[in-house]
């Protein structure tokens, strides 16, 4: 006979499962294992007839699968690499009984708390040992790279900035919850300096959206917000100097991105980490191919054919180019054309009206994915590639999150309807 705790502890595992993706993303493909459990577990509950299809959770996550899944399998029919294309399409069918299984293991309410203080708890940990990174050189992940901190993701995986910084909200909401105006203001310093270290300016960038977000929520008027943002800019701009003078990392990032102010072409191009001669080739590329894009992940393989002589991404010998176009819009329009940014129109569309029409507890517990969402998609950014494997795995959690959260009966859920 079970104990009581042992029974809770049983009564746990579908919240559980949902939150191990994020455990396990500084772990290599390990992330894909729970997924891959989770969708198998969904096609299980499909045939015994337990999955809440009429839920409007449930038909949100179908309705942004298709808006992301159609125009990558419409773009693969006419691709400049189709292998590539076609693998994409396929596994990006995975998501599909994700997402439906997510809905199903988080429709009881009391699940939302621990999962959320939870996750918040894994993101706060990582910004811990990057700061013991940063002061002693000691990291979960390993020795630093030399250019910048890089925390649990460790050197060969650079992505530390950009993920902390895209999921900050999951810490600084669930402080705020928990401690009040100084919670949440020991929340932003302690997560402050580990997205500056890690030298990626995309991750400071969404970082500084977040926090203007949150200066907006907890002031709601123009004549607070802006004294506010002031106060923000301020303690952001002592913060930088005095890691400038102490980091020779960080040093290096911002001489880098003051070559902007020279004007030149090639002082861009340099400042933006090449990124200017990616965009361009981007721009060939939809200019080309505008209905349907070249093809989903066939960015690099059409990379050659777009790009300047003399283009230093480009590998001669292999074929290929850079991987994908570092930014939202130009990813979707190159790889998947008109018809991509038009399903991506739709599907953000559909998100936002599902959050207007979802009521306060609802919004409660979507508010810190969708904030997530907001800062990994903000388009006056860069971007990892929203169809690559690991980044998005990392979309797709957080879309799961937020459309479990928006349904309709969460809050109502009762002990029957719970997950057992």
């Amino acid at each position: 006979m079970s104990s009581p705790v042992s029974a809770r502890l049983l009564s746990q595992w579908p919240w559980l499962l949902v939150l191990s993706p994020l455990l396990l993303l500084p772990v290599g493909r390990s992330a894909e294992l729970p997924v891959a459990v989770m969708a198998l577990l969904a096609l299980v509950l499909t045939l015994r007839g337990r999955m809440p299809w009429r839920d409007s959770a449930m038909r949100l996550g179908l309705a942004l699968f298709a808006c992301y899944w159609l125009p990558a399998a419409i773009s693969a029919i006419d691709a400049v690499a189709p292998e590539r294309s076609w693998m994409t399409v396929a596994s990006t069918l995975r998501f599909l009984p994700f997402v439906c299984f997510a809905v199903w293991a988080l429709r009881a309410a009391p699940n939302w708390p621990r999962l959320l203080i939870a996750g918040g708890a894994i993101v706060a940990l990582w910004a811990l040992d990057a700061w013991l990174q940063a002061l002693t050189g000691l990291s979960l992940g390993g020795a630093p790279e030399q250019a910048r901190i890089s925390g649990v993701f460790g050197a060969g995986n650079l992505k530390l900035g950009q993920v902390l910084a895209t999921l900050s909200p999951l810490v600084l909401l669930a402080a705020r919850e928990r401690f009040g105006r100084t919670g949440l203001l020991l929340a932003m310093a302690v997560m402050a300096l580990p997205i500056l270290l890690a030298g990626s300016r995309a991750g400071w960038l969404a970082y500084a959206l977040v926090l203007v977000i949150l200066a907006w929520r907890e002031t709601r008027r123009a004549r607070h917000f802006l004294p506010a943002l002031a106060a923000l800019a301020v303690a952001g701009a002592a913060l930088v100097a005095v890691a400038w003078q102490g980091s020779l990392r960080l040093d290096a990032r911002i001489e880098r991105s003051l070559l902007v102010l020279k004007g030149t072409e090639a002082a861009v191009d340099e400042a933006s980490a090449g990124r200017l001669r990616i965009w361009r080739t981007a721009a060939a590329m939809i200019v080309d191919h505008p209905l349907a894009g070249v093809g989903v992940r066939g960015f690099r393989y059409a990379y050659p054919a777009y790009a300047a002589p003399g283009d230093a991404f480009v590998d001669v010998a292999r074929g290929t180019g850079a991987a994908h176009a570092h930014q939202i819009v130009l990813e979707i329009l190159s790889e998947t054309g008109i018809v991509g940014l038009l399903a991506w129109l739709c599907g953000t569309a559909l998100a936002v009206r599902a959050w207007r029409r979802a009521g306060a507890a609802a919004r409660a517990r979507a508010r810190a994915p969708g904030m997530c969402l907001i800062a990994m998609c903000f388009p006056l950014n860069t971007h990892l590639a929203f169809y690559s494997a690991w980044w998005g795995l990392l979309f797709w959690w957080l879309l799961a999150l937020y459309c479990a959260a928006l349904a309709g009966d969460a809050g109502n859920a009762t002990a029957e309807s719970a997950p057992a």
